[in-house]
Parts: C-alpha cells; structure tokens; sequence
C-alpha cells in the first residue's frame, strides 16, 4: 500500500451529505445493531443510540455491493481520527464532528462486492465516538460477515503502542491527536501479518505502579468504558491465543521524580522498592493469566529508553516472569532505539518484525 498524506485524506465535516442525492437508485441504511456488522474491540453496543467507540484500534466491518457508501457518526469532543478502508486499501481519514452526521467514505466504487473499515486511530482520552450506521447507494445490497480470524491477540501497552506521534515528522512528539495513528503501530502491524482478530488496550503515559495521570493499567484493564469505574469488560467474550504486554516504560521515568504529583500520591517521599515493583509487575500478568488460562503471554519491554545499556528494567520483568513459572509466558526485550522521541513509523515497523519473528518461534497457535 502506498504512502498517503494525511493532508489529501482528510475527509473533512464540510463533505458530509447523503448519499440518496448521489444516487437515483434506492439506498440501503444499516443500523449499528445490525448482525452483518463486524466489530472489533471492546466496543459498546448496548446503547440505543449506536455504537459507542473508545478504545484505540477498535474497528467496524461491513461487506457490501454498492457504488458508494457513507457512515453516520457523532464524536464527544470532535478530536477522533479513523482509518476508511476500501477492500483493505486505506482511502481516506475521517474526524467526526460532534452533531451526528454522514460523511461520505467512499464513491464510485466498481461493480462488485467490497469490503468497508473504519479503523479509530486515536486514544480514548480523546473521548468517545457513536456510530449509527452506514448508508449503501447504488445497486445497493448488505453482505454476509467473512469467516472470523482463527487467531486473536491482544495488547496492553502504552504510548507506543498506542502509535503515539507516529505521523509527527518533525520528531517533536506532538501531542496533537492528528498525529497518533495506532494503525502504525507494532501492535496492529503484528496482528496484521498473522491475520489476527486484534484487541488494543493502551493509554499514553500509563504505567503498572505509576502513571503520569491518576489511573494505572492494574486499575482500568478490565474496563469497557476506560473512564467509567463502573464499568467492566465481560473477559468471556473474547480469549485471545496471543496476549502482549509492553508496559513499565512510563515506571522507569516516574519513580525517580518525586516531585510529581503522582509520585506523591503513590508513594508518599520515598520510591518503591525493587520488590515492590516486580510485585506488582508480577500480579498484573497474574490477573491476566486468571482471565487467560489457555494464551500465550508475552512481557515485552522496550523500544524507548527503558531498555537501553546498563537498564534495570528488562531484570525485573524477567523477575516477575521466573517467580511464575509458567511455561506460557515469555519474555521480549526490544532493544532501544537510542532516540528520546517516541518510535517513528520505521522504528514501529522494527519492533514489529522483532515481535513477529519472536512469536514464529516461540508460539504453537
């Protein structure tokens, strides 16, 4: 697939419109409830109103025959990007307006079946998206679901695997929401190649014992709505044969400023102790081992400066894996990538093929 700039992508609030003026043919409106929608992630699909969209990498499916097709949507805050795929090609960004609307994702389409994505490339801090439906024009007609992936995986992470300023150039980390692309990231490319149901539960600056913002991985991982305390995720819903977790980087840098305000908050004057720490490494892959009898876990660390020269880091987690001994674990040591930015598109790509060539090795699906 060719590089396209994200300038020529944007499908902007302005091209919105209904697809019924495109077209003299009837159109085919299908409702978010509707069974030949696929979605991927934990997404919520309870509400009457549609839809509602958190997490990062979270997806909506559709095959369909037709000669356009448009998606009704709504955003809480209007700062969240999606991916459109058009038979696994992406053509276009959308960032959905906060008044619900249609926006045209894709027009004169061949005259043949065609598959549709929206892809959220964002992180939930962004807020949350409702998706309605989709509208067909054109000879219009709804398809069948493809056969669901044999494979599953899941990943927990931070910034990097959120795809944090993957798309930021510059190198200057921005914060802009423009910027982050999960799509890019290690965690999508990997589940990609092995054609992998793919399942994303990441939070920039999060951490296992600290996080720059009150809340840790520990405390939101079993959530469906990431703010919501109320709110739990039915793990019996989806077992994944792969669980990758690339945490700690965010510990690595917290536990030695104890002037931040959750530094103090967690520990009071005084950092954790070792121990202290690879305990609670260590309960974190227990609590996923409990949801996960059956998956192969991996504890991977790396590619910022958490795992460079001479780290403390890469020790604990082998640590916390040993004292388990579980022959299901394993442990991923990414080497670090000697930047201070977060990893660009390449390097994403990089640590990609080192998590890949990792699972042909070491896991049996």
């Amino acid at each position: 697939m060719g590089t396209i700039r994200f300038v020529k992508m944007l499908i902007s609030a302005n091209m919105a419109l209904s697809l019924s003026s495109c077209n003299t043919d009837k159109a085919v409106f299908v409702t978010y409830n509707d069974p030949h929608i696929v979605y991927e992630g934990r997404i919520d699909t309870t509400k009457v109103n549609g839809a509602q969209l958190y997490w990062s990498g979270t997806s909506i499916k559709l095959n369909f025959h037709g000669a356009s097709i448009a998606a009704n949507m709504k955003d809480s805050d209007g700062d969240n990007y999606y991916n459109i795929s058009i038979d696994n090609d992406i053509v276009g960004v959308i960032r959905p307006d906060t008044v619900q609307r249609e926006y045209l994702l894709a027009s004169g389409l061949s005259k043949k079946n065609h598959t549709v994505e929206i892809f959220k490339r964002t992180e939930w801090n962004r807020g949350n998206s409702t998706f309605q439906g989709f509208r067909i024009n054109g000879r219009a007609k709804v398809l069948g679901p493809s056969p669901s992936p044999k494979r599953k995986m899941e990943f927990y992470g931070n910034s990097i695997t959120a795809g944090y300023a993957v798309e930021d150039y510059s190198g200057k980390d921005s914060p802009d929401s423009t910027y982050t692309n999960n799509y890019l990231s290690y965690a999508a490319i990997t589940a990609r190649h092995f054609k992998a149901e793919y399942r994303c539960i990441c939070r920039s600056g999060i951490g296992i014992t600290i996080s720059w913002e009150p809340l840790t991985m520990p405390e939101m991982y079993d959530r469906l709505v990431p703010q919501d305390t109320t709110s739990k995720w039915d793990f019996s819903l989806y077992s994944p044969d792969v669980v990758v977790i690339n945490l700690l980087q965010n510990d690595s840098w917290l536990i030695d400023m104890p002037d931040h305000q959750e530094f103090k908050r967690r520990f009071g004057n005084k950092a954790p102790k070792e121990n202290v720490i690879i305990s609670a490494y260590q309960d974190f892959i227990v609590s996923i081992r409990e949801h996960y009898p059956r998956a192969h876990i991996i504890c991977a660390l790396g590619n910022m400066d958490a795992t460079k020269k001479d780290s403390k880091w890469p020790e604990f987690i082998y640590k916390a894996v040993n004292n388990l001994n579980d022959p299901k674990i394993d442990v991923l040591i990414i080497p670090y990538k000697n930047t201070d930015n977060h990893p660009s598109k390449q390097e994403q790509k990089v640590m990609a093929q080192k998590l890949i060539a990792f699972i042909d090795e070491n896991v049996v699906w």
